[in-house]
């Protein structure tokens, strides 16, 4: 996964004001590594993060290996699904 694209992709969509493109002094976008960081000065909406990090998945055609989770208050990370747990329970369930 290509970590300047998502910067890319959330300066383009994020919305203040109820505009997109608008972030100006409010919002800040900053990359180091594998790590994306979104730093608002005013009150922002989490949601939108995660809903936006959901449609980029989906457009690279990642959503079905990965999925955004909640790790605190103000982060959310990508995470893989756990295939090989869901392949043991289907094996145990063609058994019975």
């Amino acid at each position: 996964m290509d970590v300047a694209a998502v910067e890319k992709y959330l300066n383009e969509r994020i919305k203040v004001d109820h505009k997109r493109g608008n972030l100006g002094d409010a919002v800040t976008i900053s990359r180091e590594k594998a790590l994306v960081t979104v730093t608002a000065q005013e009150p922002f909406s989490k949601r939108q993060i995660r809903y936006l990090m959901r449609r980029y998945l989906k457009r690279a055609n990642l959503r079905d290996w990965l999925r955004v989770v909640s790790t605190g208050k103000a982060t959310y990370e990508l995470r893989y699904y756990n295939i090989a747990d869901q392949e043991e329970e289907g094996d145990d369930e063609d058994e019975e």
